[in-house]
């Protein structure tokens, strides 16, 4: 009788530090992309192409974008520095620059945030070309 009474107590006990839990994870900001990455096709060398990547505060709780980062400047990111309301829709810019790269390139852009998921990251790739060859006559 006793084990029952302890097994019912520390059911309980489980379940509602799960719902607990799941409550905490439903207040507060959380940033959500249409999309997380993007793939600009076959570019030259030399090219700048720019992509909108849109993201919404899905929380509880206005967003703050605290930075934005790339590895290499050849990829820079434009976001906004005021708070995103609960329900409201961004844009982060990142414009690539292909001078001095050829093939393959994948880059990753880091967003770091206030939100529930404060670590997120958006991806563009590409395939760079030689550079355009004019004739010369």
């Amino acid at each position: 009788m006793k084990r029952s009474l302890i097994l019912v107590l520390g059911i309980f006990v489980a379940l509602f530090a799960v719902a607990q839990n799941q409550e905490a994870e439903k207040k507060g900001p959380k940033i959500v992309f249409e999309e997380t990455s993007f793939d600009f096709g076959d570019i030259f060398q030399g090219d700048q192409v720019e992509h909108v990547f849109t993201f919404e505060n899905s929380g509880t709780e206005p967003l703050i974008l605290t930075n934005v980062s790339t590895t290499c400047g050849c990829t820079v990111p434009k976001w906004p520095r005021q708070p995103i309301a609960p329900g409201e829709t961004a844009e982060l810019l990142v414009k690539f620059n292909s001078a001095g790269k050829m093939g393959k390139v994948n880059k990753v852009i880091k967003v770091i945030s206030n939100a529930s998921n404060p670590n997120t990251q958006v991806t563009i790739t590409t395939n760079i070309l030689p550079k355009k060859v004019t004739g010369t006559n």
